[in-house]
């Protein structure tokens, strides 16, 4: 048995006894019933995950995984791809908006290279799965073979077991995850994966990511036709669409969602490049569904058909269009509040107030 079929294997509902007593707990809390709306639910939504009725996050953490993209040379980004390991390198100096806002969140990040096409120096933050140096261009031929698209998700859950796991040193225990990416040009691979998953016509489902003009735009549209009339993806082979049209960071994340869903970890995913990997993920895996909470609802106009087809109801809605694990961060702010009103707010009882008549 393969690494993600045990893997997904290893994945089990949520706990019915954890989300009954923490709703208990919220129909007793010193607020009318229902007047915290979603943070309610959320917060019973992470009981049911974590089998805990009063979770608490000590250690979360946001993995931000980097690749690049064959299909980047027909011109459809704004950036150069040299941009990528520039940024990868801005994420472990702690100077890109990832970093400062896990700071400000109380979250570290995990920088993983799934497949940048250059080879980086050593460091002792990031951590090296490359698969390959970029995938191919898909719009002449498939973006990697079937063995690399599992060996990148298998890679994603071999990093997030890493940093889930007790015993692999002071840095580990992470307890909510948080998924990024960086990679020039993948917003034309995630746009090609949700065409193809949800049979929607690719006009309607890609946008203009880094922001490329008119011109760069219906490039980019054309692109992807061109890619999915040629490989013809399964859409009911999700390994088979990752492989056809993915990207090395798409099958990481979406391995980092179906091992922590292992694990019963929280996963709170990013904007429009995490949910192409959900949708990997989810269709992988449909049991991981649960365990995923959508942080933000994109600019980015395939995000919406994503986020319906996976059944989530974003948090928010901030315009946001730029990765790296952002909205995740935010995300994540939120779900911590949603637990700490559960646990730390008190009862009618412990409170000594009178409950509605």
């Amino acid at each position: 048995m393969s690494q993600l079929d045990k893997t997904i294997g290893e994945i089990q509902s949520l706990d019915d006894d954890a989300m009954r007593a923490a709703r208990a707990r919220q129909d007793q809390l010193t607020k009318p019933q229902g007047a915290l709306g979603r943070l309610e639910a959320l917060s019973i939504q992470i009981a049911g995950i974590t089998r805990d009725a009063r979770p608490r996050f000590k250690q979360p953490a946001l993995i931000t995984m980097a690749g690049d993209h064959g299909v980047a040379r027909q011109g459809v980004s704004a950036y150069p791809a040299e941009v990528t390991p520039q940024m990868v390198f801005n994420f472990l100096r702690g100077g890109a908006a990832i970093n400062v806002l896990a700071r400000h969140v109380g979250a570290r990040v995990v920088v993983v290279d799934m497949g940048v096409a250059s080879d980086l120096p050593a460091h002792p933050e990031l951590v090296n799965c490359k698969i390959a140096k970029g995938t191919r261009d898909f719009s002449i031929g498939p973006a990697m073979t079937r063995d690399e698209a599992r060996r990148a998700v298998e890679a994603g859950i071999a990093v997030v077991t890493q940093e889930i796991a007790p015993s692999t040193g002071a840095q580990s225990g992470a307890d909510i995850i948080g998924t990024g990416d960086m990679g020039i040009g993948n917003t034309t691979p995630s746009s090609a994966i949700v065409a193809a998953i949800t049979r929607r016509a690719v006009a309607q489902v890609t946008g203009r990511g880094t922001g490329v003009d008119d011109a760069g735009l219906a490039r980019k549209i054309a692109t992807i036709e061109r890619a999915l009339a040629l490989n013809k993806p399964n859409p009911n082979d999700a390994l088979d669409v990752l492989s056809d049209v993915g990207g090395f960071e798409i099958g990481g994340l979406a391995g980092v969602m179906i091992g922590a869903a292992a694990r019963r970890v929280p996963v709170v995913i990013d904007g429009f490049i995490s949910g192409a990997a959900a949708l990997i993920a989810y269709g992988l895996a449909p049991s991981v569904q649960p365990y995923l909470i959508a942080a933000h609802r994109s600019v980015e106009i395939g995000h919406r058909a994503m986020l319906e087809h996976l059944r989530l109801e974003p948090l928010l809605d901030l315009d946001l269009r730029l990765g790296e694990g952002t909205g995740a961060a935010l995300g994540i702010s939120i779900c911590i509040a949603a637990c700490k009103i559960l646990d730390e707010m008190a009862t009618f009882g412990e409170a000594g107030v009178a409950e509605k008549g």
